[in-house]
């Protein structure tokens, strides 16, 4: 069985289709690109995924279970985490504490018991830190830990981003658009780090990317979109060269 199921998914803003009748299926252990041009749905999808956007027709079905009829709120503790193309950190916060974000969704302490202080939640307090910590050595950011973000390169902030994304231990991973704004060395660095991930965290990866290069080096499966629907899935080698993929991107095949 897949760990996560995209059926017929669509998608309107008004008269617009953002999305139309989306469907793929994206297997445990596997890194999925998800290319296409501006404006082919991609960042929708993602949306719909993190439960940001409510579908207007299909099926999500995540680890077995029907994504679409949980609250927004349940979705990062069900093992979904997420960047985002733009980063959304927390600028005037250290790098540590927002690494620990990702780990609070987690937590099982209501509000009185974290206004109490409660023991659990020095307990659950400690773990989170030490997980943060963990998290901060393998992507290399021990050395700023304390700094503040807004003080960080912008590849320094992806990867804090990323960070605290992991910090939900996810079984899926959502990636969007990791390599923007990235230097080609930068991107080699990304496209090796990414599989490492895969490899010692054991996750799933659905990757949004506009770099072809990397998107190819590093997937095991890519699906394409283009006016929100799929004109091709399959491996990167078939996919790269699909007619339907061709003329999206250069207007003729």
């Amino acid at each position: 069985m897949p760990l996560l199921e995209v059926r017929d998914v669509a998608v309107r803003f008004g008269g617009i289709v953002a999305l139309d009748g989306v469907s793929f299926d994206v297997e445990a252990g596997r890194i999925v690109g998800l290319i296409g041009p501006n404006g082919a749905g991609k960042t929708t999808l993602f949306n719909c995924l993190s439960r940001l956007y409510e579908c207007d027709r299909g099926e999500i079905v995540f680890a077995g279970a029907p994504l679409l009829a949980l609250p927004r709120d349940r979705v990062a503790g069900l093992g979904i985490g997420r960047t985002f193309q733009n980063v959304a950190l927390f600028p005037s916060m250290t790098v540590r504490d927002n690494v620990m974000l990702g780990g609070h969704c987690r937590g099982r302490s209501g509000f009185f018991a974290n206004a109490l202080r409660l023991p659990g939640v020095a307990h659950e307090e400690r773990r989170t830190l030490a997980s943060a910590n963990e998290l901060l050595e393998l992507l290399s950011l021990e050395a700023v830990a304390d700094q503040t973000v807004s003080d960080l390169p912008f590849g320094t902030r992806k990867r804090v981003e990323l960070a605290r994304a992991l910090g939900v231990q996810p079984k899926l991973l959502l990636l969007d658009e990791p390599a923007s704004g990235l230097n080609h060395e930068e991107v080699g660095e990304l496209g090796r780090l990414i599989g490492e991930l895969r490899e010692r965290l054991r996750l799933t990866i659905l990757l949004v990317e506009h770099h072809m290069g990397l998107v190819m080096s590093i997937s095991d499966r890519v699906v394409a979109l283009n006016f929100g629907r799929v004109i091709a899935q399959g491996a990167p080698a078939e996919v790269r060269r699909h007619p339907d993929l061709i003329q999206a991107y250069l207007g003729t095949a």
